[in-house]
């Protein structure tokens, strides 16, 4: 894919570097070592488990949190993309 046509952008740009730590930190929870810069060389399904447990364990903090009885603030995003 051309750079030109990335369509992947955070929707909360000031949490970039906290998603890129906790990216990191599950990888190396799963034992995969080097999982910084270039990743073109791994399979996609190990990229996959990264993304899959990432995901597991921000609901697994969220449902946590409404057990305790706190509800975060849920942000309000769209997915629409800008009109040219």
């Amino acid at each position: 894919m051309a750079q030109g046509q990335r369509t992947n952008r955070k929707l909360i740009p000031q949490a970039a570097q906290a998603l890129d730590q906790f990216k990191y930190e599950t990888a190396a929870e799963l034992g995969i070592q080097n999982y910084q810069g270039y990743l073109g060389d791994l399979p996609s399904r190990v990229n996959g488990a990264v993304g899959g447990n990432m995901v597991r364990k921000m609901i697994a903090a969220y449902e946590q949190s409404l057990a305790q009885g706190t509800k975060p603030p849920t942000p309000q995003v769209t997915n629409r993309q800008p009109t040219p």
